[in-house]
Protein backbone atom coordinates (compact mmCIF):
# COMPACT_ATOMS: atom_id res chain seq x y z
CA UNK A 1 0.00 0.00 0.00
CA UNK A 2 0.96 3.46 -0.54
CA UNK A 3 0.84 5.09 2.87
CA UNK A 4 0.49 9.24 3.09
CA UNK A 5 1.83 9.91 6.48
CA UNK A 6 1.56 13.52 8.40
CA UNK A 7 4.63 15.02 9.63
CA UNK A 8 8.12 13.33 9.44
CA UNK A 9 10.02 14.56 12.55
CA UNK A 10 7.62 13.44 15.35
CA UNK A 11 7.96 10.41 17.48
CA UNK A 12 5.11 8.40 15.79
CA UNK A 13 6.16 8.74 12.09
CA UNK A 14 9.82 8.26 12.95
CA UNK A 15 8.37 4.80 14.32
CA UNK A 16 6.63 4.42 11.55
CA UNK A 17 9.40 5.23 9.20
CA UNK A 18 11.77 2.11 11.26
CA UNK A 19 9.21 -0.36 11.43
CA UNK A 20 7.28 -0.23 7.90
CA UNK A 21 10.54 -1.62 6.39
CA UNK A 22 9.96 -2.11 2.93
CA UNK A 23 6.35 -3.98 3.05
CA UNK A 24 4.65 -0.71 2.08
CA UNK A 25 5.81 2.41 0.54
CA UNK A 26 5.39 5.73 3.18
CA UNK A 27 5.16 9.17 1.79
CA UNK A 28 6.14 11.41 4.27
CA UNK A 29 4.89 15.25 4.22
CA UNK A 30 5.50 18.43 6.12
CA UNK A 31 5.52 21.51 6.32
CA UNK A 32 6.06 24.31 4.17
CA UNK A 33 4.42 22.04 1.47
CA UNK A 34 1.79 20.01 3.91
CA UNK A 35 0.30 22.14 6.26
CA UNK A 36 -2.19 21.00 8.50
CA UNK A 37 -3.42 24.63 9.52
CA UNK A 38 -4.30 25.31 5.87
CA UNK A 39 -6.60 23.36 4.07
CA UNK A 40 -5.37 24.19 0.14
CA UNK A 41 -2.15 22.70 0.75
CA UNK A 42 -3.49 19.34 2.67
CA UNK A 43 -5.97 18.66 -0.57
CA UNK A 44 -2.84 19.40 -3.24
CA UNK A 45 -1.18 17.12 -1.62
CA UNK A 46 -3.42 14.55 -1.25
CA UNK A 47 -4.38 14.86 -5.02
CA UNK A 48 -0.44 14.72 -6.19
CA UNK A 49 0.36 11.38 -3.90
CA UNK A 50 -2.97 9.89 -4.57
CA UNK A 51 -2.43 7.25 -1.29
CA UNK A 52 -4.16 3.83 -0.19
CA UNK A 53 -4.32 4.70 2.81
CA UNK A 54 -3.49 7.93 5.17
CA UNK A 55 -1.86 7.75 8.73
CA UNK A 56 -2.58 11.34 10.25
CA UNK A 57 -0.33 10.90 13.37
CA UNK A 58 1.37 14.84 12.95
CA UNK A 59 -0.50 17.37 15.68
CA UNK A 60 -0.16 20.43 17.61
CA UNK A 61 0.80 18.90 21.13
CA UNK A 62 1.94 21.52 23.07
CA UNK A 63 -0.69 20.77 25.66
CA UNK A 64 -0.18 24.09 28.41
CA UNK A 65 0.39 26.28 25.25
CA UNK A 66 -2.47 25.44 23.69
CA UNK A 67 -4.39 27.22 26.85
CA UNK A 68 -2.92 30.68 24.76
CA UNK A 69 -2.81 29.83 21.17
CA UNK A 70 -6.47 28.14 21.18
CA UNK A 71 -6.99 28.92 17.54
CA UNK A 72 -3.61 27.67 16.15
CA UNK A 73 -4.12 24.20 18.16
CA UNK A 74 -8.07 24.38 16.98
CA UNK A 75 -6.86 24.32 13.39
CA UNK A 76 -4.10 21.83 13.66
CA UNK A 77 -6.28 19.22 15.86
CA UNK A 78 -9.39 19.94 14.26
CA UNK A 79 -9.87 21.68 11.46
CA UNK A 80 -6.54 20.16 9.77
CA UNK A 81 -7.38 16.23 10.55
CA UNK A 82 -11.28 17.36 9.18
CA UNK A 83 -9.48 18.69 6.08
CA UNK A 84 -7.38 15.26 5.48
CA UNK A 85 -10.19 13.43 5.86
CA UNK A 86 -12.71 14.76 3.29
CA UNK A 87 -9.74 15.04 1.06
CA UNK A 88 -9.10 11.47 1.23
CA UNK A 89 -12.87 10.22 0.80
CA UNK A 90 -12.08 12.54 -2.55
CA UNK A 91 -10.22 9.71 -3.48
CA UNK A 92 -11.83 6.76 -2.01
CA UNK A 93 -8.45 6.21 0.74
CA UNK A 94 -9.30 5.46 4.44
CA UNK A 95 -7.66 7.29 7.01
CA UNK A 96 -6.11 6.37 10.45
CA UNK A 97 -6.04 9.44 12.79
CA UNK A 98 -4.21 9.66 16.27
CA UNK A 99 -5.94 10.88 19.34
CA UNK A 100 -5.73 11.39 23.25
CA UNK A 101 -6.50 9.98 26.34
CA UNK A 102 -7.17 14.07 26.91
CA UNK A 103 -10.92 13.80 25.34
CA UNK A 104 -11.76 12.40 29.17
CA UNK A 105 -11.64 14.51 32.16
CA UNK A 106 -9.92 11.58 33.79
CA UNK A 107 -12.63 11.41 37.01
CA UNK A 108 -13.41 7.95 36.23
CA UNK A 109 -12.30 5.12 38.46
CA UNK A 110 -11.33 2.65 35.94
CA UNK A 111 -9.73 2.56 32.35
CA UNK A 112 -12.32 4.43 29.87
CA UNK A 113 -13.96 2.71 27.22
CA UNK A 114 -14.30 3.90 23.99
CA UNK A 115 -18.27 4.84 24.72
CA UNK A 116 -17.29 6.54 27.77
CA UNK A 117 -18.74 10.35 27.77
CA UNK A 118 -15.93 12.97 26.83
CA UNK A 119 -15.22 15.68 28.52
CA UNK A 120 -12.62 17.70 28.31
CA UNK A 121 -10.36 19.16 30.32
CA UNK A 122 -8.62 22.01 28.24
CA UNK A 123 -7.61 23.38 25.06
CA UNK A 124 -5.35 20.74 23.51
CA UNK A 125 -8.67 18.05 24.78
CA UNK A 126 -11.30 20.13 23.09
CA UNK A 127 -8.84 20.68 19.64
CA UNK A 128 -8.36 16.84 19.46
CA UNK A 129 -12.17 15.74 20.45
CA UNK A 130 -12.89 18.36 17.64
CA UNK A 131 -10.48 16.55 15.00
CA UNK A 132 -12.45 13.10 16.03
CA UNK A 133 -15.71 14.61 15.14
CA UNK A 134 -14.51 16.50 11.92
CA UNK A 135 -12.74 12.71 10.84
CA UNK A 136 -16.50 10.96 11.59
CA UNK A 137 -18.04 13.59 9.58
CA UNK A 138 -15.91 13.49 6.84
CA UNK A 139 -17.16 10.76 4.60
CA UNK A 140 -13.89 9.03 4.84
CA UNK A 141 -13.42 5.04 6.28
CA UNK A 142 -11.38 5.65 9.47
CA UNK A 143 -10.31 4.14 12.74
CA UNK A 144 -9.13 6.79 15.05
CA UNK A 145 -7.00 5.31 17.92
CA UNK A 146 -6.31 7.32 20.86
CA UNK A 147 -3.35 6.77 22.86
CA UNK A 148 -1.55 8.04 26.19
CA UNK A 149 1.52 9.19 27.44
CA UNK A 150 3.56 8.45 24.36
CA UNK A 151 7.31 7.95 24.30
CA UNK A 152 10.25 7.22 22.10
CA UNK A 153 13.92 7.05 21.38
CA UNK A 154 13.09 10.36 19.05
CA UNK A 155 11.66 14.00 19.91
CA UNK A 156 11.10 15.01 23.09
CA UNK A 157 9.16 12.89 25.68
CA UNK A 158 8.93 11.80 29.49
CA UNK A 159 11.52 9.29 29.36
CA UNK A 160 13.99 11.80 27.59
CA UNK A 161 13.12 14.74 30.39
CA UNK A 162 14.25 12.36 33.27
CA UNK A 163 17.36 10.82 31.82
CA UNK A 164 18.25 14.64 31.31
CA UNK A 165 17.48 15.73 34.46
CA UNK A 166 18.88 12.48 35.88
CA UNK A 167 22.12 13.80 34.37
CA UNK A 168 22.12 17.02 36.54
CA UNK A 169 19.98 15.95 40.04
CA UNK A 170 20.54 13.57 42.40
CA UNK A 171 16.45 13.82 43.38
CA UNK A 172 13.66 14.62 40.71
CA UNK A 173 9.83 15.22 42.17
CA UNK A 174 7.45 13.67 39.68
CA UNK A 175 3.62 13.77 40.37
CA UNK A 176 2.00 10.63 41.79
CA UNK A 177 -1.81 11.18 42.07
CA UNK A 178 -1.89 10.89 37.93
CA UNK A 179 -2.35 7.58 36.64
CA UNK A 180 -1.95 6.02 33.27
CA UNK A 181 -0.45 3.91 30.76
CA UNK A 182 2.83 4.15 29.24
CA UNK A 183 2.76 3.48 25.58
CA UNK A 184 6.29 3.07 23.42
CA UNK A 185 5.68 5.20 19.49
CA UNK A 186 7.32 2.14 18.16
CA UNK A 187 4.63 0.08 19.56
CA UNK A 188 1.86 2.12 18.33
CA UNK A 189 3.55 2.26 14.67
CA UNK A 190 3.41 -1.40 15.10
CA UNK A 191 -0.48 -1.16 15.75
CA UNK A 192 -1.37 1.22 12.85
CA UNK A 193 0.44 -0.94 10.34
CA UNK A 194 -1.67 -3.85 11.49
CA UNK A 195 -4.20 -2.17 10.62
CA UNK A 196 -2.91 -1.16 7.15
CA UNK A 197 -2.20 -5.05 6.78
CA UNK A 198 -5.87 -5.90 7.96
CA UNK A 199 -7.42 -3.02 5.86
CA UNK A 200 -5.18 -4.51 2.83
CA UNK A 201 -7.07 -7.96 2.76
CA UNK A 202 -10.22 -7.01 4.17
CA UNK A 203 -10.97 -3.84 3.33
CA UNK A 204 -12.85 -1.45 5.87
CA UNK A 205 -12.48 -4.29 8.39
CA UNK A 206 -13.28 -2.17 11.90
CA UNK A 207 -13.63 0.74 9.86
CA UNK A 208 -15.36 3.71 11.26
CA UNK A 209 -14.70 3.16 14.96
CA UNK A 210 -13.06 4.54 17.74
CA UNK A 211 -10.49 2.67 19.41
CA UNK A 212 -7.83 2.65 22.65
CA UNK A 213 -4.68 2.11 22.21
CA UNK A 214 -2.16 1.77 24.96
CA UNK A 215 0.69 -0.22 26.78
CA UNK A 216 -0.96 -3.10 28.42
CA UNK A 217 -0.55 -2.76 32.50
CA UNK A 218 -0.49 0.60 34.18
CA UNK A 219 1.29 3.06 36.81
CA UNK A 220 2.00 6.47 38.00
CA UNK A 221 4.11 9.31 36.63
CA UNK A 222 6.74 9.08 39.48
CA UNK A 223 7.03 5.13 39.67
CA UNK A 224 7.32 5.51 35.80
CA UNK A 225 10.41 7.64 36.54
CA UNK A 226 11.76 5.64 39.17
CA UNK A 227 11.34 1.96 36.46
CA UNK A 228 13.32 4.17 34.03
CA UNK A 229 15.92 5.06 36.54
CA UNK A 230 16.22 1.29 37.82
CA UNK A 231 16.99 0.98 33.92
CA UNK A 232 19.44 3.37 33.27
CA UNK A 233 21.32 2.67 36.34
CA UNK A 234 21.83 -0.77 35.04
CA UNK A 235 22.93 0.30 32.16
CA UNK A 236 25.46 2.89 33.90
CA UNK A 237 23.49 5.28 32.64
CA UNK A 238 22.66 8.56 34.68
CA UNK A 239 19.67 8.04 37.63
CA UNK A 240 18.37 9.86 40.24
CA UNK A 241 15.64 8.86 43.23
CA UNK A 242 12.39 9.97 42.63
CA UNK A 243 9.98 11.65 45.39
CA UNK A 244 6.47 11.32 44.89
CA UNK A 245 4.28 14.74 45.05
CA UNK A 246 0.66 15.86 44.85
CA UNK A 247 -0.56 17.20 41.07
CA UNK A 248 -1.21 20.31 43.11
CA UNK A 249 2.45 20.76 43.88
CA UNK A 250 3.18 20.72 40.16
CA UNK A 251 0.62 23.91 38.75
CA UNK A 252 0.52 23.96 34.73
CA UNK A 253 -1.68 26.51 32.40
CA UNK A 254 -3.46 23.04 31.90
CA UNK A 255 -5.04 20.59 34.03
CA UNK A 256 -4.26 17.07 33.40
CA UNK A 257 -6.55 14.02 33.51
CA UNK A 258 -5.89 12.37 37.33
CA UNK A 259 -6.89 8.90 35.13
CA UNK A 260 -5.48 8.14 31.87
CA UNK A 261 -6.14 4.58 31.58
CA UNK A 262 -7.52 3.60 28.70
CA UNK A 263 -9.21 -0.23 27.58
CA UNK A 264 -7.95 -1.65 24.62
CA UNK A 265 -9.81 -4.41 24.65
CA UNK A 266 -11.95 -3.38 20.92
CA UNK A 267 -8.81 -2.97 19.36
CA UNK A 268 -7.06 -6.39 20.51
CA UNK A 269 -10.45 -8.11 19.62
CA UNK A 270 -10.91 -5.98 16.20
CA UNK A 271 -7.35 -6.28 14.66
CA UNK A 272 -5.72 -9.00 16.60
CA UNK A 273 -2.82 -7.43 18.65
CA UNK A 274 -2.31 -5.82 22.10
CA UNK A 275 1.18 -3.36 22.97
CA UNK A 276 3.11 -5.06 25.04
CA UNK A 277 3.35 -4.54 28.60
CA UNK A 278 4.58 -1.51 29.30
CA UNK A 279 7.77 -2.11 31.11
CA UNK A 280 8.72 -4.68 28.49
CA UNK A 281 8.60 -1.98 25.74
CA UNK A 282 10.14 1.02 28.07
CA UNK A 283 13.52 -1.27 28.63
CA UNK A 284 14.55 -1.56 25.08
CA UNK A 285 13.96 2.09 24.12
CA UNK A 286 15.80 3.14 27.58
CA UNK A 287 18.83 0.97 26.61
CA UNK A 288 19.07 3.05 22.91
CA UNK A 289 18.88 6.12 24.74
CA UNK A 290 21.84 4.99 27.17
CA UNK A 291 23.92 3.56 24.50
Amino acid sequence: MRILVTGRNGQVARSIAERAGAAHELVFVDRPGFDLADPASIARTVEQVRPDLVFSVAAYTAVDKAESESELAMAVNGDGPGALARAAAGIGAPIVHLSTDYVFDGAGDRPYREEDPVAPLGVYGETKLAGERAIAASGARYAILRTAWVYSPFGNNFVKTMLRLAADRDELRVVEDQRGCPTSALDIADAMLRVADVWASDPGKGADAVYHLVGSGETNWADFARAIMALSAARGGPSASVTGIPTSAYPTPARRPANSRLDTSRFAATFGCRAPEWRDSLEPVVARLIA
